[in-house]
C-alpha cells in the first residue's frame, strides 16, 4: 500500500512536512509502519499550486528516500496547498505516468488502495471513461482509472457523490467478473481550493487515514508523520473529511456505496 499526505494552509516550505519531520513522508517510504508493506519505493510525486490555477507536478520512479532532487525541490517550493505520495505497486508498472498524484485540468488525486483483480475488471472500468477524458489517460494504474471515471460522474458539481457513484460502479464490475479481492479505497482529493478526503473498503481493512489542524493549517495523511499522537484524529471506516474554503472542517459519511449491476447467477 501507498503512503501520502495532503497540507491545505498558510504558505510553507513543502520539506516543512514532507522531509522534516521524524516520521515524514520520506522516512514512510522506507519504514511505513501502518501499512501493509513497510517499504514504498516504487516512485513519488509531488503536486502543488502557485500562480497558476492548475497544479505544478514532479514524479519519479526513484524511491523518495534515494532522490536529491525530491529534497532540494522541497527545500524550495513553498506552497499552501499540495500533496506528496510515496508509491508501493499493486502490479503495474514502475513508470512516471503511473506515480501520484494524478492531475485533470484543475484537479489533483492520489490514492492508497486497489481494485482487486484489477487486470480482470481493467477494460470494463477504462469502458466508463468517456471519449472526451480519455485522452488524460496517460498510465494503466487502478487509481487514475478511478479519478477519470469520477469526472465522468459528476466530480465537478458534488466530489462525495461523485466518489461513491463511482465506487459503486467499480464494485459493480467487479462482482460481475467474479473477482474476489476487496475494493479499497483511501485517497485525497482537490480543486485547489478545496479538500475532501476519503476511507472506504468493500471488506473490513480500509487503508488508514489521519488528520489534524491547527493555526497555520490541515494536514491529511496515511499515517502521522511525527509523535504528536493527540494531535491526530482517525477517519472512520466510510468517513468523509470536507475542507472547503472559508468553512469549518467537516468530517461526514460517503454518501452509500453499494453494487448497482447485479451479481452473475
Amino acid at each position: 500500500m501507498c503512503r501520502f499526505l495532503a497540507y491545505r494552509g498558510d504558505p510553507v516550505l513543502i520539506e516543512t512536512l514532507v522531509a522534516a519531520p521524524a516520521h515524514s513522508l520520506i522516512h514512510q517510504s522506507l519504514h511505513a509502519t501502518e501499512s501493509k508493506t513497510e517499504t514504498n519505493g516504487d516512485g513519488f510525486g509531488i503536486g502543488w499550486y502557485g500562480e497558476r490555477p492548475h497544479p505544478g507536478l514532479y514524479r519519479e520512479v526513484h524511491p523518495a528516500w534515494s532522490d536529491e532532487n525530491l529534497r532540494s525541490l522541497c527545500a524550495q517550493v513553498r506552497a499552501g496547498m499540495f500533496f506528496a505520495h510515496v508509491r508501493a505497486a499493486t502490479g503495474t508498472a514502475t513508470t512516471r505516468a503511473n506515480c501520484h498524484p494524478f492531475t485533470a485540468g484543475k484537479w489533483l488525486f492520489m490514492h492508497n488502495g486497489q481494485i482487486g483483480g484489477w487486470g480482470a475488471v481493467r477494460r470494463r472500468v477504462e469502458q466508463a471513461i468517456p471519449d472526451e477524458l480519455y485522452h488524460m489517460r496517460a498510465g494503466s494504474t487502478d487509481s487514475e482509472a478511478i479519478l477519470l471515471c469520477a469526472l465522468a460522474m459528476g466530480l465537478e458539481n458534488d466530489p462525495p457523490l461523485a466518489i461513491s457513484r463511482t465506487l459503486s460502479m467499480i464494485w459493480g464490475l467487479m462482482q460481475q467478473v467474479g473477482t474476489t479481492d476487496p475494493l479499497r479505497f483511501t485517497a485525497s482529493l482537490t480543486d485547489g481550493q478545496n479538500i475532501w478526503a476519503f476511507r472506504w473498503s468493500s471488506d473490513a481493512r480500509p487503508p488508514t487515514l489521519y488528520w489534524r489542524e491547527d493555526d497555520q493549517g490541515l494536514v491529511i495523511v496515511s499515517e502521522p508523520i511525527d509523535e504528536r499522537r493527540a494531535a491526530w484524529h482517525a477517519v472512520a471506516p466510510s468517513g468523509c473529511l470536507v475542507a472547503l474554503a472559508g468553512q469549518p472542517l467537516q468530517v461526514t459519511s460517503l454518501p452509500e456505496v453499494q453494487a448497482l449491476l447485479p451479481v452473475p447467477a
